[in-house]
């Protein structure tokens, strides 16, 4: 099989798309690390929601809701949001063990708790505060891009 066969076929054979952003100094460094494990497999493919031709309304999502949370797409087009999307990426580089005890009933919730506080404060936390005052925390989208999919302009 050739090179560019091999790359094909990794980048089809993605167990999750993970909608991140890329501004965020955190969530980049996180990104990055997963990119790391997964060793070029093409088990998680990366799509970076601060990118100007992001349209968050090829997911039935809006600026808000990515914005809000980390959200992932399944190979059958699926929405998984907060830590379900770590524990998939995480599988997908073979440390699905380390996330497992975050489906544990008890752990679950502290767990998701802990990830929205984190989720409703991470511009603040990572230094862009003021995001959101100056339009920087939305995602953009096109009229057009809103109108096809069936959004109100």
């Amino acid at each position: 099989m050739s090179a560019v066969n091999r790359s094909k076929r990794a980048r089809e054979a993605w167990q999750i798309r993970v909608l991140f952003d890329g501004a965020c100094p955190l969530c980049g460094r996180e990104i990055a690390m997963l990119e790391r494990l997964d060793r070029g497999r093409g088990g998680i493919d990366f799509e970076d929601i601060s990118k100007a031709d992001f349209d968050p309304t090829a997911y039935g999502l809006d600026a808000e809701q990515v914005m809000a949370r980390i959200h992932g797409v399944l190979p059958d087009g699926r929405l998984v949001e907060g830590l379900e999307v770590f524990r998939r990426a995480y599988t997908a580089v073979g440390l699905g063990w380390l996330l497992a005890p975050t489906r544990w009933p008890l752990l679950r919730d502290v767990a998701e708790a802990g990830y929205r506080t984190f989720a409703r404060n991470r511009l603040r936390w990572t230094g862009r505060a003021d995001a959101c005052d100056t339009g920087h925390c939305h995602v953009a989208t096109t009229p057009a891009k809103a109108r096809s999919a069936g959004a109100q302009p």
